[in-house]
């Protein structure tokens, strides 16, 4: 098996960020190659060995990746020493229903799955902490970014103006034509529409800046604030798109881990 390829973020000294591409791993057909993901019919055989593959690249354990089972929800859920211990059955409940997930402990790797969704990646260097969050438009929506950088300030006495972020691979405006129903959704919770839709034929909606809005709005800089700009639905040859590739298709698995 070849080694994974991963796209890189910068995001300082003593951390990784990264997203999966489909290259350099053993699934095949729409999970083909490097897909991580249980929870989207590819063989349970191809899923172990990718994982340790990626660990193997990574230098951790398996028991230090962790991948939540994600429901477009905005549950944040810490990943502390205690989940290290935990078993197997455990480790799935704890994780079940959670879009984000964040921790400050070295080598443990936090990350979310996406094909068009949105990843979002923070890191608080001052205190060694970071979180990986997934954004789909419900999420999106329900401010689940926001809800990730106030679990980090309870948690680790995060200063938001100091956190380092990196909107990952996703769909971009001109691919996501929603009804107008989702624009409403968004117009009502209160988004700058102005700022992150565009009617063509139907409504367009910008997931990237609305989430950037979003991180804006609870103090992040926008200096802080890297923005991948790879459409998923354009990129399919090397990102997984579930509009593309249909919902049971791979999964992009972009995470943050902190080495020391």
């Amino acid at each position: 098996m070849r080694k994974p390829a991963l796209l890189d973020y910068s995001l300082g000294e003593g951390v990784r960020a990264f997203s999966t591409t489909r290259h350099g791993g053993m699934s095949h057909g729409v999970h083909g190659e490097l897909n991580i993901n249980r929870y989207c019919g590819d063989d349970e055989a191809c899923v172990r060995a990718n994982r340790q593959s990626l660990c193997d690249e990574l230098g951790i354990s398996e028991r230090c990746l962790v991948v939540p089972h994600q429901v477009h929800g905005a549950v944040v859920r810490r990943i502390s020493p205690d989940f290290l211990s935990y078993d197997d059955a455990r480790r799935e409940e704890y994780l079940e229903g959670v879009d984000a997930v964040m921790t400050d402990m070295p080598r443990v790797c936090v990350g979310v799955s996406t094909a068009d969704c949105i990843p979002v990646l923070l890191y608080d260097a001052a205190h060694k902490a970071c979180c990986a969050v997934h954004a789909g438009w419900r999420g999106t929506v329900a401010r689940i970014a926001q809800k990730a950088v106030e679990a980090m300030v309870d948690a680790y006495g995060t200063e938001p103006a100091a956190l380092r972020c990196v909107i990952g691979p996703g769909i971009s405006l001109a691919r996501f034509e929603v009804g107008d129903e989702v624009y409403e959704q968004f117009e009502a919770a209160g988004f700058d529409m102005k700022a992150i839709a565009r009617r063509y034929a139907k409504w367009h909606i910008d997931l990237w800046e609305a989430n950037s809005l979003t991180l804006k709005a609870m103090g992040v800089r926008p200096e802080n604030i890297m923005v991948a700009g790879v459409c998923t639905y354009d990129h399919v040859d090397d990102f997984f798109s579930a509009r593309r590739l249909g919902i049971c298709s791979g999964r992009i698995y972009s995470a943050v881990m902190i080495f020391s």
